[in-house]
């Protein structure tokens, strides 16, 4: 559907697209800070709400059509229409730029369309082909029709950098809006109570994920439960999506043993903070719990025979979870891409609960490892490249 009417071509203008609420949310910060330092630059192209609202004209929502693993494949035919539309619409309008961000399976020949078009393409998230393998043909790839990757890891710039693509380190998203939070120690020791230990557990915000990977969870915090007396857990509800599976799944548990809900940004943080351990999903979530130096286990549950099929032939790094990937060694458990047992992980849970300067050694080691990579303003970081592509960087966001 087209969210927007079309209006006269600015001086500048920015072909933007983003395919997850996360990117959403990263780009509309982007486009805010673009136009604190100069208004009249037009945003234009496939965006979500939160663009909407920062004032980017909207083309088609395409975070609602957002896919992962398995489900992607059946989004192939439409994912060749959009790149039809994409290139007629480029025919059509002009632009100066290409802002792409994440998403790299829609965003790759996305970008092939612009450099076609004649129009240079920013990348902000940098594709991981650090993860994936054989390397050579996919960075080639991306140095075709990448022009600038604004890369959220130090280590990402050094990489691509050695592979001949322009790139820069902006800093990851994440750390504006944790800086912005500060955990309460009274709700902390609200959430504490008596308990002995406290399991904080973040299921995800997707749906498939709360069915994959909850289960699990919930698996470890009732053998937990067979040697802790007082222990209690929080599960935080990342949205309104989940709420319904994730009440679904506690109310088979007994009352005496439910975890309690939270949710909100402050929630979590402060669940992730008096936590004594976290039971976190893959993701981003992962860096959160990091921030806040918590110990943590993570776990995910993919598709096994397509990970025997597929996977395990492309992933080149050693390690899945953002923490281990940004080590370079394991600082944290992860169980992933998949387990057939839960046991080893409540055993791994044990092992550390009982044993708490195990657990102080690990905050210690996040503390160490995490901190120092802490980088606030990525919207402004971005911002700035995106100036200087545009010819405008004499004027830029604070």
């Amino acid at each position: 559907m087209l969210c927007c009417r079309m209006s006269e071509t600015p001086s500048k203008s920015v072909f933007v697209s983003v395919a997850e609420q996360s990117a959403d949310e990263h780009v509309a910060a982007v486009i805010r800070a673009v136009h604190a330092a100069h208004p009249q630059v037009e945003f234009r192209g496939f965006a979500g709400p939160q663009m909407r609202a920062a004032g980017c004209e909207c083309l088609e929502d395409l975070t609602a059509e957002s896919a992962m693993a398995v489900a992607a494949f059946k989004k192939i035919p439409w994912a060749l229409k959009l790149m039809r539309r994409v290139s007629s619409h480029l025919a059509e309008h002009h632009y100066d730029l290409a802002l792409t961000s994440d998403s790299p399976a829609l965003h790759l020949p996305m970008a092939k369309r612009c450099q076609k078009a004649g129009v240079p393409v920013m990348f902000f998230i940098a594709p991981q082909t650090w993860a994936w393998g054989p390397p050579n043909w996919r960075n080639k790839r991306v140095r075709a029709r990448v022009n600038r990757l604004a890369c959220i890891w130090p280590f990402e710039v050094r990489y691509f950098q050695k592979a001949g693509i322009d790139a820069t380190y902006v800093g990851h998203p994440s750390f504006d809006r944790l800086s912005q939070i500060t955990p309460d120690a009274n709700a902390m020791q609200q959430l504490r109570g008596d308990a002995d230990p406290l399991i904080t557990i973040l299921p995800g915000s997707r749906g498939h994920e709360i069915s994959e990977i909850l289960p699990g969870q919930l698996e470890v915090l009732a053998a937990l439960h067979q040697h802790f007396a007082k222990l209690q857990a929080v599960i935080v509800v990342a949205g309104e999506s989940v709420r319904e599976p994730i009440h679904r799944l506690i109310n088979t548990i007994d009352e005496s043993a439910r975890p309690r809900l939270i949710e909100g940004d402050q929630q979590r943080a402060d669940a992730i903070c008096a936590a004594d351990l976290v039971l976190a999903t893959s993701g981003t979530v992962t860096l959160e719990v990091a921030y806040w130096n918590t110990p943590m286990i993570v776990m995910y549950n993919t598709n096994r025979m397509l990970y025997q099929l597929i996977g395990r032939h492309l992933i080149r790094t050693p390690y899945l979870s953002i923490p281990n990937i940004i080590a370079g060694r394991e600082m944290v458990p992860e169980f992933m891409p998949y387990y057939t047992s839960t046991d080893p992980i409540a055993r791994r849970a044990l092992d550390w609960l009982q044993n708490r300067g195990k657990l102080d050694a690990v905050r210690a080691d996040l503390k160490a490892t995490i901190n120092p990579l802490v980088k606030t303003g990525a919207p402004q970081n971005v911002a700035r490249e995106v100036l200087k592509m545009l010819g405008l960087a004499e004027s830029t966001p604070p």
